[in-house]
């Protein structure tokens, strides 16, 4: 049968990427106590200022929507101008 040296050096392909993959992973990353770590005290809020740091985020949002719709259309009008002078 042929193909044998191909599906052996497959298999030690694999098994050596296995091999350097487990090395990588950090097993120990999520482990330990968290009972001796204080929560920070969070400001208290007015229904008001909750308000107004809302409608500042949807401002700053619409404002950014805005600028990406502006970069967008003037990218597509310069591609536009180019597919037309090349294919003219």
């Amino acid at each position: 049968m042929g193909g044998e040296g191909a599906m052996m050096a497959m298999i030690n392909s694999l098994k050596n990427n296995k091999s350097l993959l487990s090395k990588r992973k950090d097993k120990n990353a999520l482990t330990g106590s968290y009972s001796n770590i204080k929560l920070a005290k969070l400001p208290n809020t007015t229904p008001e200022e909750l308000i107004r740091i809302k409608e500042k985020i949807q401002k700053d949002n619409k404002r950014i929507m805005i600028k990406q719709i502006i970069v967008v259309s003037i990218l597509f009008c310069f591609i536009l101008f180019f597919i037309l002078y090349v294919f003219q």
